[in-house]
């Protein structure tokens, strides 16, 4: 199994198997194991209410809860992903990127586009993780370096929610070139004086966690985010020693310095426009 079908299995686990002990309608929370009618999760976003609990939030659902009304335009979602090196493990790239398409509807795991923020304009890229576990790949890299251009051209600010397993294996070293591609394309931002805010969610890792998720001006994580490069038996293994309790969790990051904030999804649009009224000097 690949990083990206384990995080998909490990998500379909954790969201789906709780519903099915529940009857129809019903959801359980994985955390403190209350039964909720579906429509008091939606309508506190997908935050538990009992216990705070923050569910994996589907992409057309994140770009609701931050954008203002009918403000949010997409771009370049006519890209799609190629396959350079004709790569085939249990499928070929092809039949993934078909499956994905199908699943979601779209040819690429990040949505980029346009919106206000209670009011002020911004480019937002959204990670959607049902295609391929969020993977990084060429057409993924090219939506975030045309974000960053069009935040350059326009003055406005940036921000990047990341959801994903890590760099796409079936791209190889064309996915890892998205790595410095985007880091490079954040330094013009940077030297531009314009301001770029990172939202970590459940999961940030890998070759995301590696570059662009971890070079914000400010880093933001939903609460018990998965934030990380390997995973947890990956590291023990090779240090050989046993890790500390919850050590990749958003609240232990903050603890120690690597993030900046931990912010309660349904204050999450007023936190962030009120980021970048401060930096826009607005």
């Amino acid at each position: 199994m690949n990083l990206f079908d384990l995080f998909s299995s490990s998500n379909s686990t954790k969201q789906q198997a709780s519903k099915s002990e529940a009857p129809a309608h019903w959801i359980k929370c994985p955390s403190c194991q209350s039964l909720m009618y579906y429509k008091e999760v939606e309508n506190q976003n997908y935050v538990c209410p009992k216990c705070g609990y923050h569910l994996r939030l589907g992409v057309d659902a994140r770009i609701k809860l931050l954008a203002d009304a009918d403000t949010f335009v997409e771009y370049d979602a006519n890209l799609k992903p190629v396959d350079p090196l004709k790569f085939v493990d249990k499928k070929s790239y092809v039949k993934r990127v078909e499956e994905g398409v199908k699943k979601t509807g779209r040819h690429s795991s990040v949505i980029s586009g346009e919106c206000d923020i209670n009011g002020i304009g911004t480019q937002l890229v959204v990670f959607d993780f049902s295609f391929m576990g969020g993977s990084l790949g060429s057409v993924e890299g090219e939506k975030i370096v045309r974000a960053i251009n069009r935040a350059i051209d326009k003055r406005q600010g940036l921000i990047i929610v990341s959801a994903s397993g890590g760099a796409r294996m079936q791209e190889s070293t064309f996915s890892l070139l998205q790595m410095s591609k985007t880091s490079a394309a954040l330094g013009r931002l940077a030297a531009a004086k314009l301001p770029y805010i990172s939202l970590l969610t459940d999961p940030t890792m890998g070759g995301v966690s590696a570059s662009f998720a971890t070079l914000g001006d400010i880093i933001i994580a939903e609460p018990g985010s998965l934030i990380g490069f390997a995973g947890q038996r990956v590291i023990k293994q090779t240090i050989g020693s046993d890790l500390p309790e919850g050590f990749q969790r958003a609240e232990f990051l903050l603890e120690k310095g690597s993030i900046d904030m931990v912010v309660n999804r349904n204050e999450m649009k007023d936190t962030l426009s009120n980021l970048l009224k401060m930096m826009l000097g607005k």
